[in-house]
């Protein structure tokens, strides 16, 4: 297992390349932080508030994003393979030149 964020304040921290691979953020609230490049394969994002946060070019595989808030994200160029979005809000959120299939449900 990763680094243990669970119910941390992370607001606007800087993450960008950060090898975070199997970290939980359960119920954490990182809103506006920068994730761009971060590897966040198998990451436990559930509950997490995201929103605002910029996901660009993230590793995302396999990460669990259950119930997340991912409103206003930005996932340009993330790699989403085997990610689980079940129940997340995407409202606003950008995929644009996102590879893989997210699972929506």
């Amino acid at each position: 297992m990763g680094a243990d964020y669970a119910a941390h304040d992370l607001r606007g921290r800087d993450f960008s390349g950060a090898d975070l691979r199997d970290a939980s953020f359960r119920e954490a609230n990182l809103a506006g932080t920068n994730l761009s490049g971060a590897d966040l394969s198998g990451a436990y994002l559930w509950r997490a508030n995201l929103a605002g946060a910029d996901l660009t070019g993230a590793n995302l595989f396999m990460a669990i994003l259950i119930n997340a808030n991912l409103a206003g994200a930005r996932l340009d160029g993330a790699y989403l393979r085997g990610a689980d979005f079940w129940g997340a809000n995407l409202t606003g959120a950008t995929f644009v030149g996102a590879v893989g299939r997210a699972d929506p449900d």
